[in-house]
């Protein structure tokens, strides 16, 4: 089990670490009392390994309860469970003007100067960042960049380029695009296998709209074009820190053309280990409607 302790000071970056670090399949809790942490970790060991990493945020917002974290330490090193301190620094006047930009006081200087209580902080936190297994000082990193760091230290071999979850929807443009897409692509300019009587009651997932739809040299064009365009896309997405990217394929009543073009740029990106899901949204609206227009 990897057991990370995050903590550092106020401003530093703590919430934007334990994100990052529940993206990478962590199971995070924020400003847990130290005095928990015993039982929570007992807890967690006795799971038979279907928990085998934990990161827990523990600051000054504990207020008394933080004191009792070198006690607590003690305890886990006695009852032999493993534990790594992450340690977020940044210089003071770096924190103020974070402080400043997002209106909120110190907890350690409610009513006063905001310099003062990162002052006390870093008095208060001394003895624990000195004995911090990794210290990320966050003065100059953008929220990219620390996951970036985050994933360097804490991401499992292979798990960085796996994080990019693709989600492929098919839908009908008469029923609303998804209101959760990235990309949307229209591939009503293939003739609409509806009209074609023998056609009309199979959908997308049967092998003569298949077919059909794949005939045409325009689909094949498209389809080569739209995986070069992703291929561009999902490596710069994921330097960007994007984990989900929805692409949306859309024809008029999302039953034909949208669903056979949707299944074949979904096995494409699996050919390519990408993890992907496939969804037809409307691929049963008109069955259900009774409508005559697809």
């Amino acid at each position: 089990m990897r057991f990370v302790i995050v903590t550092g000071l106020s401003g530093a970056g703590k919430t934007q670490a334990i994100r990052s670090l529940e993206d990478l399949g962590y199971f995070c809790v924020d400003n847990l009392p130290p005095t928990l942490i015993p039982k929570f970790a007992e807890a967690c060991f006795q799971t038979d390994g279907r928990i085998d990493k934990i990161a827990l945020v523990i600051d000054i917002r504990g207020g008394e309860f933080f004191n009792d974290l070198f006690e607590t330490l003690k305890y886990l090193e006695k009852e032999n469970y493993k534990y790594e301190i992450l340690f977020l620094d940044a210089a003071d006047e770096v924190l103020i003007k974070r402080f400043k930009e997002s209106r909120r006081k110190h907890p350690l200087a409610p009513d006063g100067r905001v310099l003062r209580g990162i002052q006390l902080e870093r008095n208060k936190l001394r003895e624990i960042k000195d004995r911090a297994d990794n210290i990320i000082d966050t003065s100059k990193l953008s929220p990219r960049e620390l996951r970036e760091e985050i994933s360097k230290v804490y991401a499992e071999e292979g798990q960085i380029e796996n994080q990019l979850i693709i989600t492929v929807v098919s839908f009908g443009f008469k029923y609303g695009i998804p209101v959760d897409s990235d990309l949307v692509f229209d591939v009503r300019f293939i003739t609409n296998p509806f009209y074609i009587p023998e056609l009309k009651n199979y959908s997308g997932n049967d092998k003569p709209v298949r077919d059909y739809v794949m005939n045409f040299k325009e689909t094949n064009v498209f389809i080569d074009k739209l995986e070069d365009m992703l291929e561009f896309l999902i490596p710069n997405y994921l330097n960007e820190g994007k984990r989900q990217l929805i692409v949306s394929i859309g024809c008029t009543g999302g039953r034909h053309r949208s669903v056979t073009i949707a299944n074949v740029i979904y096995e494409k990106l699996k050919d390519k280990n990408y993890k992907v899901n496939i969804e037809h949204r409307d691929i049963n609206e008109d069955v259900h409607r009774g409508d005559k227009k697809l």
